[in-house]
């Protein structure tokens, strides 16, 4: 994964840009934006890595005192290795919803598919914790050659209840609907680098499809002073679907994780209360079956 530095400057002029003009907005004729009052909003954390060079720099107690720094509630965790989601699943419980990314030892986002024995990795993993999604994990280019294996991580998802967390662009995310119209997915980023018109053509196409926006933001805030038209009729046609992430891949996320969690307050604000709720925690409550509260601020 890699983002453009230059586009995470300081905040503040945006977020002033935001509530200052967000009355002018265009989606304001929905209903009247929230404004500053974001700031009250706990917020779900739908995409947080927990890698193994953040284990030092970063122990778990810090990690949830960044959460509760940010008004971050929960956040979803997947890590490679998995050891480091379970780490601050077992250090704050109630803050940590855990998902199983597939990568260990020399298999990463690359190579993954190849691992022999991947599907009985995740089985076994999948028994002694309770992951609640498997992902993120990337499908780089489509291989139809890997779909026995698709199968299975499909299959024990479904027995499971729980999600797919995808990083790609639509066509494996039709493809792998095309092998289970009912599997459950978290669309990571959005597609990333997917233009915002094919984002929202297969939002339209696929009505269970879940997305996160992480890294996003900056694409979503536009200029700053109101949202992009693209983005903005994906958030109002899909807010029903859609959660806020930091993207933790490396430890210079982690370095700005106040920033990313200001950059997503900054373009929640442009949005009506209902749909800035929605968006920020509501979606997550009702996919991972949670309550999310400021009241776990400070809590673990």
């Amino acid at each position: 994964m890699t983002t453009d530095p230059n586009r995470r400057g300081p905040v503040r002029a945006l977020l002033t840009g935001i509530v200052v003009t967000c009355l002018a907005s265009p989606v304001a004729a929905h209903d009247e934006p929230i404004g500053d009052a974001v700031k009250d909003l706990p917020l779900f954390d739908a995409h947080m890595h927990y890698k193994e060079p953040a284990w030092a720099p970063y122990p778990v107690k810090s990690v949830i005192e960044l959460m509760d720094r940010n008004g971050v509630a929960m956040a979803l965790v997947s890590s490679t290795p998995d050891e480091g989601t379970i780490r601050l699943w077992e250090h704050a419980p109630n803050r940590i919803v855990p998902e199983l990314r597939p990568y260990h030892g020399g298999f990463g986002s690359g190579n993954w598919t190849k691992m022999d024995g991947m599907d009985a990795y995740l089985e076994g993993r999948l028994a002694q914790y309770p992951h609640e999604g498997i992902g993120e994990f990337h499908i780089h280019r489509l291989d139809t050659s890997d779909e026995a294996l698709f199968r299975k991580i499909i299959g024990l998802a479904r027995d499971r209840g729980i999600y797919l967390h995808v990083h790609s662009g639509p066509e494996p995310v039709r493809w792998l609907y095309s092998l289970d119209p009912d599997v459950k997915i978290i669309w990571a980023h959005a597609g990333l680098s997917t233009p915002a018109p094919q984002v929202h053509e297969l939002m339209a196409a696929y009505p269970g499809l879940l997305a996160d926006t992480s890294l996003r933001e900056w694409d979503i805030a536009g200029d700053g002073r109101s949202l992009d038209p693209a983005w903005a009729e994906i958030i109002f046609d899909f807010q029903d679907r859609l959660m806020i992430g930091s993207d933790t891949w490396v430890n210079a996320q982690w370095d700005r994780y106040d920033e990313i969690m200001a950059s997503n307050r900054a373009w929640l604000a442009l949005l009506p209360r209902s749909v800035a709720e929605k968006i920020a925690y509501k979606n997550a409550e009702r996919a991972f079956g949670r309550t999310v509260s400021t009241k776990q601020i400070g809590t673990r």
